[in-house]
Parts: C-alpha cells; sequence; structure tokens
C-alpha cells in the first residue's frame, strides 16, 4: 500500500506538518517503539539553537532495529551481505543478527564500555560493522564511524577528539583488486592515543597482522565468551547516539553530533514515506557506512521499519562495470539508491555493461550525496528503470540527519536534475547575501532551513561555539546548509552547490583548508588554495595552486606527485587533488587576503569574464595564473 498515494495528500500532511508540527511528529513517533513515552514533543529555539525533541521519552535504537523484528518475524532476512569478490555472500536473519549484536555488545561491556562511551568503527563494509553500530546502540555507546578509506593522521585525530578508548577494526579490507592494510594503519593512529585501551580485529581476511598483547583483540574470539543475550539500555531521547565527522570551512575536521529520540524517529519516519517502503523491500543503497547516508539509509532508518538491506562490500566497477547491476539481480533488490558518481562512471564504462542482467527486481530508483545532471538522470531512467521507476533525487547533509527536499514516489512530479519539494516538517527559504527573504519563484540565493526539525545535529562535539557559529550566526533564526539553490518558476527547488570553502567531491564534503593545510606542510610550499571545478566523472574536482619556496629543488612533475602524495597521507586517497598548478604568485587583496573567486573561475575555464580585478595588489598576477590553466588544458589528452 503506497505510504503517500496523491499529490493532494502531500499537500495536506505538508500543511498540518508546518502549521502543527507538535501534532505531526508526534504521529510519526508512533513508528518507534518507546519503553516510556515522551511528554512534550518539542523544545525548540533557532536563534539560540537549542533544540529538544521528545522530553522525558526513553527508547533504545538497537530495540528498534533488531528486538522487535527478531520477536514478529525471526526468519526474515535482516543484512544481505554481498562481499568484494563476486561468489561472496552471507544472509543474515532478525533472529541471528539479535544473537550476533547480543554478543557484539557483551564484548564492548567486558572492555570497559559503558552508556556515554564513545567507540570507533574504523571497518569494511562487513556484517560485523553493522553489529558493532548495533551493539554500541543497544549499551548507550556514542559510536563514532570513521570512513575506512581515511588516513591514519585523520583517524587519529577522530579518535583524539572524540576521546574514544575502544577502537573496532578488521585485518584487512579488500577494495577491487586492492587490499587495504586497516590494522596496519589503526596501529599507526592508535600509537598517539593514548587513552585507547582495546583495539577489536575482525578477521576479514585471515592474514597475519601485528597484534599488541594487552590491547589488541581479535573479535571472533571476544565474541566466543560472551552469550548472545543482552538487555537494552533505557536510554533518553536527547542522549548522544553518534557522532560523525565531516568537513567545513577551517582544517579542522567538525564531530557532528546527532541524538537519539529525533533522529530515530526522523530516519524511520522518512525512510517509510520516501522509498515507499514494503514488507518485501531489499533495499540496496550503496553507501558506506562512514557517511551519513550509511547511517541513515543503510542501517537505522530500513532497520528500523523491518527491512531487508544489502550490504555490499565491493565496488560498482569490479571486476568489470556490469557488478551493480549482477548485485541487484543477485540479491533482488526492490530499491537502489546510489551516488551521481558511480552512475557517471558506468556510463562512462558503456551500456554494454547492462546486457547480462535483467534488474526486473527494481521499483524504485534514488540519487544521494550531490546534484544529478539532467542527462546522468535520463541514462538512469532510460537504461536502469527502462522509463517505468521513479527516481528519487534527495537532498540532505550529515548535519541534518534525513532527506529535507525530495520527490515522493508516485506523487511528486519529477523534474531531472532538481530535488523537487520539502519533506514534511521542512521549511526551505531563499535568502540573499544580506539574510533578506527571497519570496515567490525564479529566484536564487542562499539556502536556509526556517524552523527545527526532529532529525538535526544538536552540537558539533567539544565545540558548541562552532556549531552556532556555523549554522546559526549569519542569517539569525535560521539554519544556514552552506548551499546556494534556485526555486524555479514551479516551486521546485535546483541546488547550485556549495557556497563556501567546502568542495563536493563524488558526494563527499571535503574542506578546502583541510587539502590546504596538508600542502603547506610540505617544505617545498609556501602558499597553497584550493578551489573546485566542474569534473566530468566526480562532478566537482579538486584545484591545487600552490606557490613554491625560492630554494625548493624540485622538478614540477616530481613535486606534483609529492604533494598529491602528502594529501592522501594527511586525509586519504579521496581528497588528492585532480590538479596542481605551480604559480609564482597567488591573487591577493590589498589586505593580503586570497581571492579564491579568480583562481575558480580560471580553474573552471571561464577565462573571458574573471570579475572585477581593481581590489588586487598585484593584477599582473592573473595573467601568470591564466598562461598557467592554458598549459594545464594543453596537457590533457
Amino acid at each position: 500500500m503506497q505510504q503517500v498515494k496523491t499529490l493532494d495528500e502531500y499537500k495536506a500532511l505538508y500543511r498540518l506538518s508546518l502549521d502543527d508540527p507538535e501534532r505531526f511528529w508526534a504521529s510519526e513517533a508512533e513508528c518507534i517503539h518507546w519503553f516510556q513515552r515522551f511528554t512534550q514533543v518539542c523544545d525548540v529555539d533557532m536563534r539560540a539553537a537549542s533544540f529538544s525533541w521528545f522530553s522525558q521519552g526513553r527508547l533504545n535504537a538497537s530495540y528498534n532495529c533488531v528486538d522487535r523484528h527478531a520477536h514478529r518475524t525471526p526468519d526474515k532476512v535482516a543484512i544481505r551481505w554481498v562481499g568484494n569478490t563476486p561468489g561472496e555472500r552471507r544472509d543474515v536473519s532478525y533472529r541471528e543478527l539479535s544473537h550476533h549484536v547480543g554478543r557484539f555488545a557483551n564484548v564492548l561491556k567486558a572492555h570497559g564500555v559503558r552508556r556515554g562511551d564513545r567507540v570507533c568503527i574504523y571497518m569494511p563494509m562487513i556484517p560485523e560493522a553493522a553489529y558493532a553500530m548495533l551493539a554500541c546502540a543497544r549499551i548507550g555507546a556514542v559510536h563514532s564511524v570513521v570512513f575506512a578509506g581515511f588516513s591514519p593522521e585523520a583517524l587519529r585525530d577522530r579518535v583524539l577528539d572524540a576521546d574514544c578508548r575502544v577502537v573496532i577494526t578488521a585485518d584487512e579490507a579488500p577494495r577491487g583488486a586492492k587490499l587495504v592494510p586497516l590494522k596496519h594503519m589503526v596501529d599507526l593512529a592508535v600509537d598517539a592515543c593514548p587513552h585507547v585501551t582495546s583495539v577489536l580485529v575482525a578477521r576479514r581476511t585471515g592474514n597475519d597482522v601485528p597484534m599488541r598483547t594487552g590491547r589488541d583483540y581479535f573479535l571472533e574470539e571476544e565474541l566466543a565468551k560472551q552469550r548472545p543475550i543482552c538487555p537494552a539500555e533505557w536510554l533518553d531521547a536527547e542522549d548522544p547516539f553518534f557522532i560523525l565527522y565531516t568537513s567545513g570551512s577551517t582544517g579542522k575536521p567538525k564531530g557532528v553530533l546527532h541524538t537519539l529520540g529525533g533522529y530515530l524517529v526522523q530516519t524511520a519516519s522518512s525512510y517509510r514515506r520516501i522509498f515507499d517502503a514494503r514488507p518485501d523491500d531489499v533495499h540496496f543503497a550503496t553507501a558506506d557506512i562512514g557517511w551519513i547516508t550509511g547511517h541513515s539509509y543503510v542501517i537505522y532508518g530500513p532497520l528500523a521499519n523491518g527491512a531487508t538491506i544489502v550490504l555490499f562490500e565491493g565496488v560498482p566497477t569490479w571486476p568489470d562495470p556490469s557488478r551493480l547491476w549482477q548485485v541487484v539481480d543477485e540479491t533482488q533488490a526492490t530499491v537502489l539508491y546510489t551516488a551521481p558518481t558511480a552512475l557517471r562512471a558506468l556510463i562512462q564504462a558503456g551500456d554494454q555493461w547492462l546486457q547480462n542482467s535483467s534488474r526486473n527486481s527494481l521499483r524504485l530508483l534514488g540519487t544521494v550525496g550531490e546534484p544529478i545532471n539532467p542527462e546522468v538522470w535520463h541514462w538512469y531512467n532510460e537504461k536502469i528503470g527502462q522509463s517505468r521507476l521513479p527516481i528519487i533525487d534527495t537532498w540532505w547533509q550529515t548535519e541534518t540527519g534525513g532527506a529535507m527536499i525530495t520527490p515522493l514516489p508516485g506523487v511528486t512530479q519529477l523534474v531531472p536534475g532538481s530535488a523537487t519539494l520539502p519533506y514534511f516538517g521542512i521549511e526551505p527559504v531563499l535568502v540573499d547575501d544580506d539574510g533578506k527573504k527571497l519570496e515567490g519563484n525564479g529566484v536564487s540565493g542562499n539556502l536556509c532551513l526556517a524552523r527545527p526539525w526532529p532529525g538535526q545535529a544538536r552540537t558539533i562535539w567539544g565545540d558548541h561555539a562552532r556549531y552556532v557559529s556555523t549554522y546559526f550566526e549569519r542569517f539569525p533564526g535560521m539554519y544556514f546548509t552552506g548551499d546556494g539553490c534556485r526555486r524555479d518558476e514551479d516551486g521546485n527547488h535546483w541546488i547550485t552547490g556549495r557556497v563556501d570553502d567546502v568542495l563536493n567531491v563524488s558526494g563527499h564534503r571535503l574542506g578546502t583548508a583541510e587539502i590546504e593545510s596538508a600542502l603547506v606542510a610540505h617544505d617545498a610550499v609556501s602558499e597553497a588554495a584550493v578551489v573546485g571545478y566542474p569534473h566530468a566523472l566526480k562532478g566537482t574536482g579538486i584545484c591545487a595552486w600552490v606557490t613554491v619556496r625560492n630554494d625548493a629543488d624540485w622538478t614540477s612533475q616530481m613535486l606534483a606527485g609529492a604533494l598529491r602524495e602528502a594529501v592522501r597521507v594527511a586525509i586519504g586517497p579521496i581528497a588528492s587533488p585532480d590538479r596542481i598548478m605551480l604559480v609564482q604568485q597567488l591573487p591577493k587583496t590589498r589586505s593580503g587576503k586570497i581571492m579564491r573567486r579568480i583562481l575558480r573561475k580560471v580553474a573552471s575555464g571561464e577565462l573571458g569574464d574573471l570579475g572585477d580585478l581593481s581590489t588586487l595588489a598585484e593584477p599582473s598576477v592573473v595573467n601568470d595564473i591564466v598562461k598557467a590553466q592554458r598549459a594545464q588544458q594543453e596537457l590533457q589528452p
């Protein structure tokens, strides 16, 4: 039965969600099991950045995602795991999931983890990663999942910032044709984290890895010591649930903190309505658990609704570009939720890779992480959806917890490239740079959200002042998303990209300041400025403009390679610059501020109109920059 059936029903529910949010969200909260019902739906103040939802309510995410389904449908598949290598498969029923999570929770307790303690998870996409998250949730520990593509230095910084005492990892992570040495990387990170007392290591490949006595433990052996029953803690709705690090406009990543009750209500509600959830769904979201999509629409939203989820360890193009479509057939996935970057890579590989799969099980398609350009949307619609399946193009962020602007299947008029209309309870507004609200349709501006919602982040871990200044100071009384947006003549929303110093690369947010810090740390570099430019595959490419110290003895090619490696070591391969442009000087105002606007235009090939250059201290610098860009273009195949 369709969750929302008509556009009129959507409009009526949307109006109710704005006019009477307490009534609307109290109704949505009925999809969650409460040990103790809340006494007040919300106590919120946008100007003070103070938010509390479902006061006095007590619940547990692990109970909601595991126990109640293990009781009702114990034999239903909860997790359908597909490994990196074709043929690797494992199905886990809700009954089995309950036992695995119970044992894992008891392991954590045996290693001293208590309610409120932080646990770092740095794992491949294997069932044990889901067990780890749900086990933390079960005992009230706060998990911090770090994407297993981040470097040891990036992992170290996150472990230290959250003060994690336990790290959960694996011996190695197969990724395509490569093996990522996770345990080795954890060792490098944890050596600088004196408060870490235990490292739990899952055997993924079984290859030998160094183990430090008294600190390192093989997970399999620890699980064998524990019974499969662990009572779920009764937690308060505003208890910390998880920390997830995301890039900001400074060099230090932000530990975004979500709390339990509001987040779980939001993700359970939005999953059910946006994906039009059905009892026999097999939900295949390709995101890694290290990102917010992996939290909200791989683990918590679907499992809270009793769905079967697909955990895919591999990559869509290995061992060949038919892999994603083979997994769809193999798992009989009914929903495919993926990133435009992955679709662009598959388009580039050619349509011949579609021929050995039927994809007939699919009933709904979705995209996430970045705007989907209309050409890719049409390919997705025609080749994958066979022009019969709705495409749900969702816009949201780590900080929002769940989808904010999205079509509803069978209800919203789909517009290729547009996220269309707001989800229930969400009021998007566009403002100019002075904060003036832009009324009506056919306008463009800074995208803000005018009212609170249950799943929004509550703070930045250990730095509430940064939370307030980042999201609520520039446009008082509203949440500032950092994105630009156009509202067309029909009222549909088109996300136009970041308006701050953050890049959206392959659907992943990367702070320019963090990349610049890694570049400037190299002895040969005096200054660096990082900007984005249009990239055919990634959506946004990374262009680093670098000035070199006079005494540096490097060839351009050698230095570019060294700088890319420096970024890979400091952050991870995902942040490695696509272009490194060596120039004599960077364009600066008389006060010394780098004019990134000029660098963005040049990197994007917009050489004809660089705008007003009158404020530059040295206007002749622009000629050097343009020459470097033209030389780069000549080198392209």
